[in-house]
């Protein structure tokens, strides 16, 4: 790619600001050392909007820009169901899960698991977490920022992967959740708005220079087996999305779990400064999932619909970006796809730091950890989990749909952790023997019908295993107990109440879902 010198100028300045941003924001008034609840938690002090740019700045990585961008040349606009049914579960999150995880002022996930449950399940799904976010995650965003990098810019796979993880290292091991939060505000709208870039770039060039809606009127045209939202089964990628499947199966599975059970997205609502706030930072993040397939997913297609000279779909990306943003505007482009990598990167090393500081350190090694302590290990901590990860990311060169691998990996413990917050949370029954099995068995158990049935698409795979562990936590408590746990979550009355703003906003976005529907069914 041939990049001008405003190119150059744009896309460095662009990372000296973010890196600066970072640190300023973290300094401490004078006088106050910086403790656990501002380094995790920034200070309890975001505001909705900080909230809702933050949570989706952490959600768009290279996955989607990338591996989403592959996925919508290969299968077409159903991938964006990801993306839609998403803002949906984030409304049923704010509304119901929320307003407990905020009453029990908690600092991390596995931390509720305790109050409910016990220890042993806390520190189980602790480390079913780390191992998640260092080897899964964090791998394979650094993995697919590195591809783009080597791309666009030449730069060499392994030199790419160190950069990205210097670049976050920068101002998220220092400042923490605060540092991660502030700088997401800024790119996600660099994000969005260097993604439009490529995207009415691309949609002009299929219309052949007469425009964007022109294009999508050609591109609707040219490619309108790329259309369907629901695949039947003679679509070859009927295993990666079947049909009705999507919308009535494992999928919501995958979406409950990542949104309402996973500490690097709910972190930034347990950083709210109330539960309105934490509420309307979630329905703005709906907002901005609509969005999404925009700027990542159109792509793709527009990709596939030129028939782009790439070699695998994961670079259609790289290949729209460099073929047709002009000189002047491909380093705001890039730096697009930079802030969507790095913003990501910095939410699952801060929150990798979290749980390892609050959920391992503190619980297991030294029970009496000063505030000082805790802060030290969290940035040690920060610092292992990117060395780790850039040891590791070189092994994924194998992949050709990087998204589908990151769904069906998580989705091997996705059943599992969500049964054991769903029973937890709302069934007042539920012990902990039971949900230490149904966190010991998940794996297991996808494993074990992925290999008996391997015709059986991954996100049907989660809803049976999801099905086969609810009857097992079920009939273990009932084995147990038949009166309620002591440790149940009391729920009271109004504790699910939602203001004007917030309702008004869900139906909205319930109402555009149905109107994309119906087009595209």
């Amino acid at each position: 790619m041939t990049f001008s010198a405003l190119d150059y100028t744009v896309f460095i300045g662009y990372i000296i600001f973010i890196i600066g941003l970072g640190l300023y924001v973290s300094r401490e008034k004078k006088g106050h050392e910086k403790n656990s609840s501002d380094y995790f938690l920034a200070s309890k002090a975001l505001p909705w909007w900080a909230i809702g740019a933050s949570l989706i700045a952490a959600n768009i990585s290279a996955e989607q820009f990338i591996g989403m961008s592959g996925s919508g040349y290969v299968i077409g606009l159903g991938i964006a169901t990801y993306e839609w049914t998403a803002a949906i579960t984030l409304i049923v999150v704010a509304k119901f899960f929320l307003p407990i995880f905020l009453k029990e002022g908690i600092y991390t996930m596995p931390q509720l698991l305790e109050i409910r449950y016990d220890r042993r399940v806390r520190t189980g799904l602790a480390v079913f977490w780390l191992l998640l976010y260092i080897f899964v995650n964090l791998t394979s965003v650094m993995y697919l920022g590195a591809l783009a990098l080597r791309t666009i810019m030449g730069v060499p796979l392994m030199w790419g992967i160190i950069g990205l993880a210097v670049f976050s290292a920068l101002y998220t091991i220092y400042g923490g959740l605060k540092a991660v939060a502030w700088t997401d505000v800024v790119q996600v709208m660099v994000l969005i708005v260097g993604g439009l870039i490529t995207t009415f770039f691309a949609l002009n060039a299929v219309s052949g220079g007469h425009g964007v809606l022109a294009g999508f009127g050609d591109l609707l045209k040219q490619a309108p087996e790329k259309f369907d939202m629901i695949l039947d089964k003679s679509n070859p990628n009927y295993s990666e999305l079947p049909g009705l499947g999507v919308l009535l199966g494992g999928m919501w599975m995958a979406h409950f779990f990542y949104w309402g059970c996973n500490q690097y997205i709910t972190q930034r609502a347990l950083a709210a400064r109330n539960i309105k706030e934490a509420q309307r930072g979630l329905m703005f993040g709906g907002y901005l999932k609509l969005l999404t397939p925009l700027i990542v997913v159109i792509p793709g297609i527009v990709a596939f619909a030129l028939k782009a000279d790439i070699a695998k779909p994961d670079e259609a990306y790289p290949w729209l970006l460099s073929t047709f943003v002009p000189v002047g505007l491909k380093g705001l482009a890039f730096a697009a796809l930079i802030a969507a990598i790095v913003s990501s990167l910095s939410s699952m090393v801060n929150s990798t730091a979290t749980i390892f500081s609050m959920d391992i350190y503190k619980q297991i090694i030294k029970k009496n950890a000063s505030e000082k302590q805790l802060v030290l290990t969290g940035r040690i901590a920060s610092a292992i989990a990117l060395i780790v990860a850039v040891l590791i990311a070189p092994t994924l060169t194998t992949l050709e749909q990087a998204f589908q691998f990151i769904q069906e990996f998580t989705g091997f413990i996705s059943p599992g952790i969500f049964a054991i917050f769903i029973f937890g949370l709302f069934w007042k029954k539920a012990t902990a023997n039971s949900a230490l099995w149904a966190a010991v068995l998940t794996i297991p158990l996808s494993l074990g019908i992925k290999i008996l049935i391997p015709t059986l698409p991954f996100l049907n795979r989660m809803g049976v295993v999801f099905l086969i562990l609810s009857a097992i936590v079920i009939v273990i408590t009932l084995i147990e107990s038949r009166e309620d746990s002591p440790k149940a979550i009391k729920i009271d009355k109004g504790l699910f109440h939602t203001d004007t703003v917030f309702n008004v906003g869900a139906i909205g976005i319930f109402a555009i879902l149905a109107v994309f529907y119906t087009i595209w069914w």
